[in-house]
């Protein structure tokens, strides 16, 4: 499979996360599995890749041209894929993927994880996602989505898209495990 992970690109990201991150990457390589992320040179980003490329595994980074000419990108990638703009980033980033992790970052990586969702809410994505909870750092959107759901914003079915992982040994195995969607939520779960 080629599992895609969102995260994190700062380099000051506390220790437990970068932890995770790295335990993500080597687990991708020893499952046998190809990951993909935004190709960046620092934070979890860089920690899920450099563990992945040591445990024997292959990764794809996916870039905007913009960000190698400011030198972003990480240099050890199997192979790298530039796109023309953030955009296409992310829609290649989703081809390419069988399943999506979001693991905790900045705005960069909420939007990229509600993107997902969104697709997957209409049926343009069909593919697990995971949200691995890494001390509780996506708690406050969960709440926030249920609450979405408690005020009528989204239907309680919309709630189903997504799937939250404790550690990143469950955050794979439900990658891996959780079987695509065979149509789309939203032809049946109209609000």
């Amino acid at each position: 499979m080629n599992i895609t992970i969102y995260c994190a690109s700062s380099g000051r990201s506390p220790e437990c996360f970068v932890r995770d991150a790295a335990a993500l990457g080597r687990l991708v390589a020893e499952g046998g599995h190809t990951l993909v992320n935004g190709a960046g040179r620092t934070g979890l980003m860089a920690a899920a890749t450099d563990a992945c490329l040591e445990a024997g595994g292959e990764a794809v980074g996916v870039i905007p041209q913009f960000m190698i000419d400011q030198g972003w990108q990480h240099k050890g990638m199997t192979r790298l894929v530039v796109t023309e703009n953030m955009h296409v980033r992310k829609e290649r980033m989703a081809e390419l993927s069988d399943a999506c992790i979001a693991l905790p970052g900045g705005v960069g990586t909420l939007e990229e994880l509600l993107e997902i969702i969104t697709w997957k809410q209409l049926g343009l994505y069909m593919k697990p996602i995971i949200v691995l909870n890494t001390k509780n750092y996506f708690s406050p959107l969960l709440r926030q989505l249920e609450q979405a759901v408690e005020q009528q914003f989204m239907s309680s079915l919309h709630a189903t898209l997504w799937q939250v992982a404790a550690t990143p040994e469950e955050a794979l195995r439900l990658a891996v495990e959780t079987p695509p969607l065979q149509e789309p939520i939203r032809k049946f779960a109209a609000l």
